[in-house]
C-alpha cells in the first residue's frame, strides 16, 4: 500500500529513534512519530511522505504504552527541549545505554562492548544550572521569552522551565516588566530591529549565587539603573552584565561583555574544586550528574602521582583541576583564550600549580608540543565537542602512545568513529559507561577508557651485531633528515618512533631507552608496512643499510 502525506494511519510503536521519536509500521511502512512511547497504539497523520518510510504527526493515543507517564511540563510536546518527558525515567535510562551501545556496534564496528551501567540522575528536574531565554513578541504583540518550538524560532512562552532553577522565573518577571515599563524593545530576527535579544541565567548549585546577562542588539540598556536594583532584590545576585551582539544571525552570544553590577563571574564548586564561571564560559549545565563523570573520568585514568596528563578540549580546566589532584602534571588544551584565562585562575584559586594551559586547537597544539618539544603523556584525557576529534589529532595522540586513553563524549555517534581509528591503531575497548547529564531530553553522555593492546604472540629476532658497523651508521642521518626525505619521497609522516622500530629490524643500534614502552607489558604501535617500506628507503639513501 502507498501512503502519501495526511494520510491517517494506525501503529503499534515497536521502536524508539535516536531522537526519541516513537517507531511503527503500516503495511509495511515505516513511520516516525514525535511524542509516541514504546508500547503505544497511536493514531498518526503522515507529514512527509518517503517511499519505504515517513514521519508523523501524533493525533490520539489509542492505548498508552506502560512506559507512558504524564509529562511535567504542560509545554513538552511544543517546546524542542524535553523530547522524553512521556517516557518513565527506568525507560529513559535504557534508551541512552541502547544509543550508546548502537552507535558503537554501528558505527564503531565493535562487538562484545564492555557498558557498565548507566549512571543516573537523582534529581530529575530543575538540575540545569544555565539557560538562555530568547526575547520576542507574540502574535497579540506581548513581550514574551520561553524557549523555541522544535525545529522553530517561534517561542513557546514559558518562564518557569521545569528543567530549569526557581530564580530563572524571577529573573525573567523583573526583566520583562522593565522592558514593558520604558518601553524597551525586543529584538526582531526578520528586521535585525529591536535591543534585548536573550537573558542568561547562571546559578551557583553549591555557592546559590545568580549570574544574569542581558544580550543586547546594542551597547546598553535604557534606565540601567533601575534595572540593577530590581535584580539585586533577587537573592544571591553576584553578577549583572551585558553581552553585545549586534550580528544579524542566530549565534547568542557576543564577543563584548560590559560589567552592570557586582563581579564579572560566579563561582560554584564540583567535589573539592572551585571554579569562577563567567558568561562566555563552558561549564556543565548539571553539576550534580557533572561530579559523577568526572569522577568516573578520574577512576578510569587510574591516576598514582607520578603520571603526565593532557587534557585536551579542557574549557575553563573543570575536568583539568580535578586530574591535577591525583597527577604529578596536567596540561590543557583549549581553543578560546578567555576560558584558558579562566583555567589559570581556577588553578590559582585552588592552589594547584602542577598544571600548565595553551591557548588553541588541540589538533594543532598537541602535535606541535609532541613533535617540537618532545612533551609526552601517560595519559591523555579528551573532551570534545559533538563533532568529535580532528584526525591530525587522533593521529599524534597514537603517536604519543600513552598506556590510557579516557574519552568524555556528549555524541556517542562520533565517539564510535574516533574509537574505530583509535582501535585500529594499538588501543584496546576497556570499559565504556554511559552518564545520564540532561534527564528528559536525547542526550547521554559517555566515558571511554582505552589502554594500549597487549600483543597476542611475540617472535624472537637473531641480529649478530658485530657484523654491522651500527655506531657510524646511526650518524650517518638525524630522525629529523630521515623524517624530511619520507615526506618529500612518499608524502608520509612517520614518527621517531617508527624510525626507530625499523632501525632496530634492520640492526641499527639506537638509545637503550630510546622509545620504549613507560611499563614492563605496554604495547607500542607498530610501523606499517608502507611506512616501514618508505623508512627502509630512507636509510638506503642514507647508506645506513
Amino acid at each position: 500500500m502507498e501512503f502519501r502525506k495526511n494520510d491517517l494511519v494506525t501503529l503499534e510503536i515497536e521502536d524508539c529513534g535516536i531522537d526519541g521519536e516513537g517507531i511503527g509500521k503500516a503495511d509495511g511502512f515505516t513511520v516516525f512519530v514525535k511524542d509516541a512511547v514504546i508500547g503505544d497504539t497511536v493514531t498518526a497523520k503522515i507529514i512527509k511522505a518517503k517511499k519505504n518510510y515517513g514521519y508523523g504527526r501524533l493525533m490520539e493515543v489509542l492505548k498508552p504504552s506502560p512506559y507512558r507517564v504524564e509529562p511535567k511540563c504542560e509545554f513538552a510536546r511544543q517546546c524542542g527541549g524535553c523530547q522524553l518527558q512521556a517516557l518513565s525515567y527506568d525507560q529513559q535510562l535504557v534508551f541512552k545505554t541502547n544509543k550508546v551501545k548502537g552507535h558503537l556496534e554501528r558505527i564503531g564496528g565493535f562487538t562484545d562492548i564492555p557498558m557498565e551501567p548507566i549512571i543516573g540522575m537523582d534529581e530529575l528536574f530543575h538540575y540545569r544550572n544555565k539557560a538562555q531565554f530568547p526575547v520576542g513578541r507574540n502574535k497579540e504583540g506581548k513581550i514574551v521569552t520561553g524557549f523555541y518550538a522544535g525545529r522553530t524560532h517561534n517561542i513557546i512562552e514559558n518562564r518557569d522551565c521545569a528543567l530549569g532553577v526557581a530564580e530563572n522565573k524571577e529573573v525573567l518577571d523583573r526583566v520583562i516588566a522593565h522592558m514593558e515599563k520604558y518601553g524597551i524593545e525586543p529584538y526582531n530576527e526578520a528586521t535585525g530591529k529591536g535591543l534585548v535579544r536573550h537573558v542568561l541565567i547562571r546559578y551557583g548549585y553549591f555557592t546559590k549565587e545568580v549570574m544574569v546577562c542581558l544580550i543586547l542588539n546594542g551597547n546598553k540598556i535604557p534606565k540601567e539603573e533601575q534595572l540593577v536594583k530590581s535584580l539585586c532584590e533577587i537573592p544571591g545576585m553576584t553578577s549583572i552584565t551585558i553581552n553585545v551582539n549586534k550580528k544579524h544571525s542566530n549565534v547568542i552570544l557576543g564577543e563584548e561583555i560590559r560589567l552592570l553590577w557586582g563581579q564579572e563571574y560566579i563561582t560554584d564548586r564540583i567535589g573539592d574544586i572551585s571554579y569562577q564561571i563567567s558568561p562566555l564560559s563552558f561549564y556543565q549545565v548539571n553539576p550534580m550528574q557533572t561530579q559523577k563523570l568526572y569522577a568516573k573520568a578520574l577512576e578510569y585514568a587510574d591516576l598514582h602521582g607520578q603520571e603526565t596528563v593532557w587534557d585536551l578540549y579542557c574549557g575553563i580546566g573543570t575536568i583539568s583541576l580535578f586530574l591535577a589532584q591525583k597527577a604529578k602534571f596536567v596540561r590543557g588544551v583549549e581553543i578560546v583564550p578567555a576560558a584558558i584565562e579562566n583555567a589559570k585562575e581556577n588553578a590559582k584559586l585552588n592552589g594547584l600549580e602542577n598544571t600548565e594551559f595553551f591557548v588553541g586547537k588541540a589538533e594543532e597544539v598537541l602535535p606541535r608540543e609532541y613533535k617540537k618539544n618532545g612533551v609526552y603523556a601517560d595519559v591523555i584525557v579528551v573532551d570534545p565537542p559533538r563533532k568529535g576529534c580532528d584526525e591530525t589529532l587522533l593521529e599524534t595522540m597514537v603517536e604519543m602512545n600513552p598506556e590510557r586513553i579516557v574519552y568524555v563524549s556528549c555524541d556517542s555517534a562520533t565517539l564510535a568513529r574516533d574509537l574505530k581509528y583509535l582501535c585500529e591503531r594499538g588501543y584496546e575497548l576497556r570499559k565504556v559507561c554511559p552518564v545520564d547529564q540532561f534527564g528528559m531530553t536525547v542526550h547521554v553522555e559517555t566515558v571511554v577508557l582505552l589502554s594500549q593492546q597487549k600483543p597476542d604472540d611475540t617472535i624472537e629476532i637473531d641480529l649478530d651485531l658485530d657484523e654491522l658497523d651500527a655506531t657510524s651508521a646511526e650518524l650517518k642521518a638525524t630522525y629529523q633528515e630521515i623524517k624530511d626525505y619520507v615526506l618529500k619521497e612518499f608524502g608520509l609522516k612517520v614518527s621517531s618512533l617508527y624510525i626507530s622500530q625499523v632501525k632496530r629490524k634492520c640492526g641499527i643500534e639506537v638509545g637503550e631507552n630510546y622509545n620504549l614502552p613507560k611499563s614492563e607489558n605496554a604495547r607500542v604501535p607498530q610501523c606499517p608496512k608502507e611506512k616501514e617500506d618508505a623508512i627502509k628507503a630512507a636509510l638506503k639513501y642514507y647508506a645506513m643499510i
